[in-house]
């Protein structure tokens, strides 16, 4: 057992759209990510998906709706959603999901993080 600070993990990469692993627990992954511009439409087959975010405004956008997350604010999107996250500023957030989620979901380009960096 460690102690986590988040803050000086954010401190550590400073690309975005490209999640780190910072914890594991009954095969998930807690991730830290730094968001900035839209993503990709997607979803996610056979996992949920929580998005917390730590720094910023989230826009998460679904196709009959949009959901705007401020910091100490979290969302979990059901698996099989269609959602494309969306930062118009730098966005820090923390994702909870299973292990075996893919960041694109349904999508492969060259955003698609098939590994991913522990920090």
């Amino acid at each position: 057992m460690t102690k986590i600070n988040l803050a000086e993990m954010l401190s550590r990469f400073h690309d975005y759209w490209h999640p780190r692993i910072v914890a594991e627990l009954n095969g998930q992954h807690v991730k830290l990510a730094k968001l900035q511009g839209p993503f990709v439409w997607h979803h996610h087959e056979a996992e949920d998906e929580l998005f917390l975010v730590l720094h910023g405004r989230l826009r998460l956008q679904f196709r009959d709706r949009e959901i705007v997350l401020d910091p100490g604010e979290c969302v979990v999107v059901p698996r099989g959603v269609e959602h494309r996250p969306v930062a118009d500023e730098e966005v820090h957030v923390l994702l909870f999901e299973p292990a075996s989620t893919l960041n694109t979901g349904n999508v492969r380009n060259e955003r698609t993080r098939e590994r991913l960096d522990r920090i």
